[in-house]
């Protein structure tokens, strides 16, 4: 157990002040440090400030009113301020109901008035104690996302390298702390190069983790000789060996070759790039053959395409597609394809740029899947 070493700082909340004074007697007497406030407003002022170990707080506060509606809708947003705080509410004989539907809201108990102070006492510390576990446990678990994440940041190549006649740009946005997604881009010499964009299925840890494995493998066989589809034979054997059973990775590998004007793509089941030419023709590189970690003995097809000066690559993962705005509309595929030929003419990161913020402002800021996309741009 957690030992309360520090001394308590409560929070209470009441419009009367005979019952203030009385707590703060109590507490006091109890080693408790207390803040006193009476009002709503002041609520949210304290927490949004200040971190309190447990807040006590009563339902009512408009004069006349004891529907406890106020409080209930109040309880919500202290823990939009503070999501780890303990709330206890308190209520009068009777409206025990009202007690219980502030509970349904995030408050962790409750106590009637008038109440028995050896037995508020031995709630608000439960609370107190139980409520620094959840916050030890939760800044545990931040500091280890954060390392997580800057491991897989490390994982990403740093900048994007440049090739005759070629300039890639790329942003990765995980919808947590760490993500499923990564790419990668790989020169071979001054004239060719090669890019990935890969998505594995779920998110988290577990999922970073497969993509740590998926990285290494890929930086392993992506060779200057090695075809796209043999690189995708190579890593799918390997993973199959390596995966759960409910997981998955799709997987999009191309190598761009300047002095020969050819794109050489393979796709392990990703969402198709987007290829845009100079005059607004588009092609899509669809599916090669399944995705990564299912089947052992999957084989892909090898695509060569044509590539010159004006083009635009853009590698996407659904986060950039499935995007959803307030009505849950989903930016789509083809809004993202109109977007490319319309900005086609922008530099590799303008035009990234461009895309990132036109998905963003869809969906109002807020990516609910991991978000990366590269762009290539041919002078």
């Amino acid at each position: 157990m957690l030992a309360c070493d520090v001394q308590p700082r409560i929070l209470i909340a009441d419009d009367q002040s005979d019952l203030l004074d009385a707590l703060h007697l109590l507490l006091k007497g109890e080693g408790m440090a207390m803040e006193a406030v009476t009002s709503p407003e002041a609520i949210l002022t304290s927490v949004g400030s200040r971190r309190f170990d447990l807040l006590l707080m009563d339902l009512n506060y408009t004069s006349d009113t004891t529907s406890g509606r106020e409080g209930i809708d109040l309880v919500a947003r202290v823990l939009g301020l503070d999501h780890l705080l303990p709330i206890v509410v308190m209520t009068g004989w009777g409206s025990v109901d009202i007690a219980v539907a502030a509970m349904r809201r995030g408050a962790r108990n409750f106590v009637q008035k008038p109440w028995e102070n050896t037995d508020l006492v031995r709630l608000i510390r439960a609370e107190v104690e139980e409520g620094r576990l959840r916050r030890h446990q939760a800044e545990h678990e931040q500091r280890e996302l954060d390392e997580a994440r800057r491991i897989q940041r490390k994982l990403l190549p740093t900048e994007m390298p440049t090739v005759d006649g070629w300039e890639i740009a790329a942003s990765w946005q995980p919808a947590t702390g760490v993500g499923g997604d990564c790419y990668d881009a790989i020169p071979f010499g001054r004239s060719r190069i090669g890019l990935s964009i890969a998505d594995v299925v779920g998110k988290g840890i577990p999922a970073a983790l497969l993509m740590s494995n998926l990285q290494a493998s890929v930086r392993a066989f992506a060779t200057e000789a090695a075809q796209p589809a043999e690189l995708c034979q190579q890593v799918n054997r390997i993973l199959c060996g390596r995966i759960a059973e409910d997981r998955f990775i799709s997987f999009f590998y191309c190598v761009i070759d300047c002095e020969l004007g050819l794109l050489t793509f393979a796709n392990a089941g990703h969402y198709a790039p987007v290829l845009v030419r100079g005059d607004g023709q588009v092609d899509r590189l669809g599916a090669c053959g399944p995705v990564l970690g299912v089947f052992s003995d999957a084989t892909y097809r090898q695509v060569r395409v044509p590539i010159g000066s004006g083009d635009r690559l853009v590698l996407f993962t659904d986060g950039i597609s499935e995007a959803h705005d307030g009505t849950d509309e989903e930016f789509g595929e083809d809004r993202l394809v109109e977007l490319v030929r319309e900005h086609r003419g922008c530099s590799a990161p303008a035009l990234q740029a461009r895309i990132t913020a036109t998905v963003s402002a869809f969906a109002d800021g807020r990516f609910h899947d991991d978000a990366t996309l590269i762009v290539a741009a041919a002078d």
